[in-house]
C-alpha cells in the first residue's frame, strides 16, 4: 500500500499520509498503529480534525465480481475487488422446500400463509447490494470519501411480462443501494458506453477474462469512473489490487436436510462457536491470522484467510485472540500489484 491510511483521535477519517510519515509519526508517539480488516492505518493522538481534499470512489457492479477504487487528484489510494455474492437464491429456494416438507410430518412448523403479494426486494438482490454498500462503508472509516460514481446497470426489457418481471429487483435493488450510499456522500451513475468511452480516451484496455483477478478485469473500469469525477491523472499510477471474498454464513435451521440412523435429525448452523462470532478475525498459537469457522465438542474450526481452507477443527478457543469481526476474507493475502 502505496499510503497509509490516517484518523483523528476521535475516529474521524483524515487525508492518507506516506508509509514513511506514518512511521515517523508513531516513532515519536504522535500516532498509533492499527489494523482494520486487512489494512493498516494510523490514528493520530494529538489531532481529531484536519483539512481534507475530495476523494472520489468509483463503483463497478458485476455478476461475479466488483470493483472498487479510491482515489483522490493526486494520488490513487486503494483498488478493491471483490467477488459477488451469488448462493442466496439457492438458498431460499432451499429454505422454501424444507418448509413445505416440514408440513407432512410431525414436526414444528408455522402455518401456511395464504399467497399475497411479496414487495420489496428479494432477498437474493438485496444480499448483492448490502454486500457492494457493506464495503463501502468500511472504506469510508477510513478514507473521507466525498463522491461516489457508480456504472449505472440498465434492465434490457423485450415488452413480454415474464422476461420484463425478473429484471424489476434489479432497478429496485440498485435504487435502493443509491438511496443508501447518498447518506455517505454525493452519488452521480454513468452508463456502461459512457464508461468505454472514458477508458479509450485514457488508453486503457479491459481483460477479455471477467473471473481474473488483474487489474485489467474490473478495477480499470472503476478507476476511470473515479478519474473522471475526481480528475488528476491520464494513466492508473497505482494497480495493485485488494482482493475480497465474502463469507457464506449457514443460519441457524431447524434441523439438517439428510436425517442420521434412526430418522434423527441433528440440529444445524448457527453463527456462534463458543463465544466467538463466525467469520471473526482471529490469532493462534500454532496456525497465525486465521478466522473462525464452525464449533463441534467444544472445539472450533479454524480456516485461512487466503484460500478459506479449514486449517483444523480442534483448536481451543483460550488459544484464540479476538482482533475484528468480518464478513470476509481477504483472497491472496495482503494487497498484490497487476499490472494492466
Amino acid at each position: 500500500m502505496r499510503y497509509v491510511p490516517v484518523v483523528g483521535k476521535t475516529g474521524k477519517p483524515l487525508m492518507p499520509c506516506h508509509p514513511a510519515r506514518a512511521r515517523e509519526l508513531v516513532r515519536r508517539g504522535r500516532a498509533l498503529r492499527r489494523f482494520n480488516r486487512g489494512i493498516f492505518y494510523i490514528q493520530l493522538l494529538d489531532r481529531a480534525d484536519g483539512v481534507t481534499q475530495d476523494i472520489a470512489m468509483g463503483i463497478d457492479p458485476g455478476s461475479k465480481k466488483e470493483a472498487l477504487t479510491v482515489k483522490s487528484e493526486a494520488h490513487t489510494y486503494l483498488n478493491v475487488q471483490a467477488d459477488a455474492v451469488t448462493w442466496v437464491s439457492k438458498q431460499i429456494e432451499q429454505r422454501r422446500m424444507m418448509r413445505r416438507s416440514r408440513r407432512s410430518r410431525k414436526c414444528p412448523h408455522r402455518a401456511n400463509r395464504e399467497n399475497r403479494a411479496r414487495g420489496g426486494i428479494p432477498p437474493s438482490t438485496k444480499a448483492r447490494w448490502q454486500w457492494k454498500l457493506r464495503i463501502c462503508r468500511w472504506l469510508c472509516r477510513l478514507y473521507p470519501i466525498t463522491d461516489f460514481v457508480v456504472e449505472d446497470i440498465k434492465a434490457r426489457t423485450k415488452g413480454q411480462r415474464r422476461w420484463d418481471s425478473s429484471f424489476s429487483p434489479l432497478e429496485t435493488g440498485k435504487h435502493w443501494f443509491y438511496s443508501e450510499l447518498a447518506k455517505l456522500g454525493s452519488v452521480e451513475t454513468r452508463e456502461g458506453w459512457q464508461t468505454k468511452e472514458l477508458r479509450d480516451g485514457a488508453g486503457l484496455k479491459k481483460s477479455s477474462d471477467k473471473l481474473s483477478d488483474s487489474f485489467a478485469a474490473h478495477c480499470v473500469d472503476s478507476w476511470v469512473l473515479a478519474n473522471w469525477r475526481i480528475g488528476g491523472h491520464t494513466k492508473p499510477e497505482n494497480t495493485a489490487v485488494l482482493l475480497l471474498a465474502p463469507l457464506r454464513f449457514h443460519r441457524r435451521q431447524l434441523h439438517a436436510m439428510q436425517p442420521t440412523r434412526g430418522g434423527i435429525r441433528r440440529p444445524y448452523g448457527g453463527t456462534r462457536s463458543m463465544g466467538f462470532k463466525r467469520g471473526s478475525w482471529v490469532k493462534h498459537l500454532i496456525h497465525g491470522l486465521c478466522y473462525v469457522g464452525g464449533t463441534m465438542r467444544e472445539r472450533i474450526s479454524l480456516h485461512s484467510l487466503e484460500t478459506g481452507a479449514r486449517l483444523c477443527q480442534n483448536a481451543r478457543p483460550e488459544d484464540c485472540t479476538f482482533l475484528s469481526y468480518a464478513s470476509w476474507r481477504l483472497k491472496g493475502g495482503m494487497p498484490h500489484s497487476s499490472h494492466a
